[in-house]
């Protein structure tokens, strides 16, 4: 009997996904436990598998659409059964949601190209196109190998595909080529300089990590009455510090590896800040989870280092590089960013003096990391260079007050300024 397999929820905070790429094809059997296809959820892009066994009847999201948690993914059933009964008895359950139309050849309509959902598939180029595999092109006149859709693409936007270093099979220009080229030059193929004065724009459609990061810190900072609290942090014996455990350690210890640790350490402290608002409740948070927040293309992931009080340097670092790897690859796992009791967002590298971040649901607090700045200090007296890094403290004022919050500050400076403390008792 045909079953309906549906959307499912891979994340706490997904809504919809999109399939990026489909494993299998009408008529293909599947076994349970088999890929079937890749989805994008809010935070990467994670291998479906089947629970369920039988013949593909019927695909309901094509490749590079979006689509509801719980509306239908596809439809299984006994080779050549009639499945559309029971497809006209899912829509008649939810007969204002359009549903997708079985597949049918690319309407030979004009396309406007939009962004790549994920760089492990391409996604169909106009609403009207149904994504198919691109044919391997023979060599074109100019010697270049190119998929039909990219010239068709590269026709629109006047790119000549000889200045492109194709991604595909064999070397040849597929899609996303095309939508990533970046043109070097304002000056237009015609020699003239009217690309200087044309007004010009590209609207692509939202991913659903950015849906979920508008959404949720929209929630955050217009719901959480915020406050925020600045530090300045003697780094001079945290520099040396670094370089000494640096000279004898294979692995590297960051700035931002101290900062953890050190965050880890007063949260012990202070455990008030390492809290959340329930509505109803405040939870006080026995164990460290911190939140690291990485930047990927389309915005911001913050995979969480568990139990961070209990690890070394080293473990957090390994763990940190780990997880920003995994964050570029779109390869993080849910058990990868759920958990965090506080959250570290370091602009740091970037050369960022001062800014404040939105807090991080459910946290209480977020503490933002500027960079390191050579700075005239007073020291015994004396005006001399130092080295200093201003961090700022966001607060949820229905949970930390302003006096808790300072004294955690505090804290986290004193333990930056005095690092022996965390190199103690094998911390390194």
């Amino acid at each position: 009997m045909a079953e309906v397999v549906r959307m499912p929820k891979m994340s706490d905070t997904m809504t919809e996904g999109v399939v990026v790429k489909w494993h299998k094809k009408i008529g293909d059997k599947i076994k349970n436990g088999e890929l079937v296809a890749e989805i994008e959820t809010d935070k990467a892009t994670m291998e479906f598998e089947s629970y369920q066994e039988g013949t593909l009847l019927y695909i309901g999201i094509q490749e590079g659409k979006a689509a509801p948690v719980d509306s239908i993914l596809a439809i299984l059933g006994k080779e050549g059964e009639d499945y559309k009964p029971l497809l006209e008895q899912e829509n008649a359950k939810s007969a204002p949601v359009a549903t997708p139309e079985a597949p049918k050849p690319a309407a030979k309509s004009e396309a406007k190209p939009v962004a790549v959902a994920s760089p492990q598939a391409e996604a169909p180029a106009d609403k009207k196109e149904v994504s198919i595999p691109e044919p391997v092109a023979a060599a074109s006149d100019n010697g270049v190998k190119a998929s039909p859709l990219a010239r068709k693409l590269a026709r629109e936007k006047g790119i000549d595909l000889t200045k492109l270093k194709g991604s595909g099979d064999f070397g040849r220009v597929i899609k996303r080529d095309i939508e990533w080229f970046k043109p070097s030059s304002f000056v237009q193929s015609t020699g003239t300089l009217s690309g200087l004065t044309k007004e010009s724009f590209e609207e692509v459609p939202v991913s659903q990590m950015r849906k979920t990061i508008a959404r949720r810190l929209s929630e955050s900072k217009f719901t959480a009455p915020h406050f925020y609290l600045t530090i300045d942090i003697d780094m001079d014996d945290c520099i040396r510090a670094r370089e000494s455990v640096n000279s004898v350690t294979e692995v590297k210890i960051s700035f931002n590896d101290f900062v953890i640790k050190a965050v880890a350490a007063a949260l012990k402290q202070h455990p008030n800040v390492n809290s959340a608002w329930l509505g109803d409740r405040i939870r006080y948070n026995h164990h460290v989870n911190i939140g690291v927040a990485v930047a990927v293309d389309e915005g911001l992931l913050v995979p969480v280092v568990r139990f961070a009080d209990t690890k070394t340097l080293s473990q957090i670092s390994v763990e940190v590089k780990d997880y920003a790897k995994k964050a570029k690859d779109k390869k993080l796992q849910p058990q990868d960013w759920e958990g965090n009791t506080f959250t570290i967002s370091n602009l740091g590298m970037f050369n960022i003096e001062e800014f404040t971040a939105i807090i991080n649901p459910p946290d209480a607090c977020i503490l933002a990391i500027s960079a390191i700045k050579q700075v005239p200090v007073v020291k015994n007296g004396i005006v001399q260079p130092g080295n200093v890094m201003k961090v700022t403290l966001s607060c949820d004022h229905r949970v930390v007050d302003g006096v808790t919050g300072a004294k955690f500050l505090n804290t986290v400076k004193a333990l930056l300024e005095h690092p022996v403390v965390l190199l103690g008792q094998g911390n390194i």
